[in-house]
């Protein structure tokens, strides 16, 4: 079973082991910040905080980070160069940890202390859930997997009051592998679904699904069909499917109606 923490982004894959995934925490981000004239402090300590309260609560057997872990590209940032290694073996005290990385990753394998395994970029399965980041074509036996989980595109919506635009929301995406991209790419038809995260750093900002996107960020906008994708706050609030709530909006002058969630989302 695959159910979304309640309000929160992480995910919690249950087979023969509970798997607790986080994805996009992008550590080190105020140092990009910084260069750019917005002073924020260190958010490690408090992304750790969250993740240890979760590892406590939920206890699972192991946490998958789905890539993402530091922020700074192509270089290592001092923050993250003192932060990332300490922020990594408190975690691998708790739990045993297995990281994806992703194209903001370089040199997080040197950055990870033991009790940590770093995975390969191109994903890997287990207990029938196939695991990427998002960045990249993942490896083949992916998609042979019963469902995908990816990172990555940071998947957001802007949705519109009565005074207009609202700041974007972060939301799961559920959507199908479209089976001509899969063909194109692979050389077979794939009929399967995937599960997009939200990224766990609420800097990081969002990719706001219901505009227009000049940024194809990686393959996995051609890869999935977005449009026809369920779309679900982190309330668990079920918002339909992308297509009907553009077509929505382009209706509506006003508020954007929206159902409370239950706080019983599964996948």
């Amino acid at each position: 079973m695959i159910s979304p923490l309640f309000g929160t982004p992480l995910l919690l894959v249950e087979g023969k082991e509970r798997v607790m995934v986080a994805s996009d925490l992008h550590l080190g981000l105020e140092f990009e910040l910084m260069l750019c004239g917005v002073s924020i402090p260190s958010q490690t300590v408090r992304i750790l905080e969250r993740l240890q309260s979760f590892i406590s609560e939920i206890k699972p057997d192991r946490l998958l980070l789905l890539g993402d872990i530091k922020h700074n590209v192509p270089r290592i940032s001092w923050q993250e160069k003192r932060e990332v290694p300490d922020f990594l073996s408190r975690l691998a005290r708790l739990v045993p940890v297995e990281i994806i990385p992703g194209n903001h990753d370089a040199g997080v394998a040197d950055m990870a202390p033991p009790g940590v395994r770093i995975r390969s970029a191109s994903g890997f399965v287990r207990d029938g859930v196939g695991y990427f980041h998002g960045h990249t074509w993942p490896d083949e036996k992916i998609l042979h997997a019963e469902i995908l989980v990816a990172g990555h595109l940071h998947p957001a919506l802007r949705l519109r009051d009565s005074l207009g635009p609202t700041p974007t929301r972060p939301v799961w995406a559920r959507a199908a592998i479209k089976p001509e991209a899969a063909q194109q790419h692979y050389g077979f038809d794939c009929q399967k679904e995937i599960i997009i995260m939200p990224a766990f750093n609420e800097l990081c900002g969002g990719l706001p699904l219901n505009l227009p996107c000049e940024d194809p960020r990686g393959p996995l906008l051609t890869l999935v069909d977005m449009d026809r994708a369920r779309i679900y706050l982190l309330d668990g609030t079920d918002l339909g499917h992308l297509s009907e709530i553009k077509a929505s909006q382009e209706r509506q002058s006003g508020q954007q109606e929206l159902l409370p969630g239950d706080g019983h989302l599964h996948f």
